[in-house]
């Protein structure tokens, strides 16, 4: 994959007020058919969560696949976690 392109995100929707602790990690990773998979986790902190793997055809329909999953989750209050 190149490297200019997005292959991992985390993201965070935090609201101590309202006990809230969830995160999102969108990612592109190639399957084991050659095709492009998104693979999108979510959950509150601290558990395991849940786990998505959506084939695409490419690499490049994936990016248009996590960009969209991006946009959504950030509308929704989701900010990207920065690296520490």
């Amino acid at each position: 994959m190149p490297h200019d392109k997005i292959q991992y995100l985390v993201l965070d929707r935090r609201d101590p007020k309202a006990n809230m602790a969830r995160f999102y990690v969108l990612s592109i990773e190639q399957s084991l058919f050659g095709d492009a998979a998104l693979i999108r986790e979510w959950g509150r902190v601290g558990t395991s969560g849940q786990r998505k793997v959506e084939l695409h055809e490419n690499e490049g329909r994936a990016a248009e696949a996590l960009e969209t999953w991006l946009r959504r989750k950030q509308r929704r209050g989701y900010r990207i976690r920065q690296a520490r």
